[in-house]
């Protein structure tokens, strides 16, 4: 953090059919807001809007050897790594 600058915390209400699809919105939000020095996404968290203390990780966040988060799932299996792992497609 620089000095003079304090932390805040954005609330921005979304719909979603369950906590699962509000996590992976809050993936997608959270990896697009990263391209902003401001963002912090590996701290990003999900709540149902009735209960707003029960916080539900979106990301490890766990330090790498290379002082840089983890930006897997909160519950990935395998080693921590700055990248999902790549899904491929097959077609017939």
């Amino acid at each position: 953090m620089t000095a003079g600058r304090e932390r805040f915390v954005v609330h921005l209400p979304v719909v979603a059919v369950d906590l699962p699809g509000a996590v992976r919105l809050a993936r997608v939000l959270a990896r697009w807001a990263g391209v902003l020095a401001q963002a912090d996404p590996g701290e990003t968290t999900v709540s149902a809007e009735d209960e707003q203390g029960v916080h539900h990780r979106v990301f490890c966040d766990l330090r790498l050897d290379t002082g840089r988060r983890c930006l897997l799932r909160a519950d990935h299996d395998g080693p921590c790594s700055r990248r999902p792992a790549t899904v491929r497609y097959e077609f017939p």
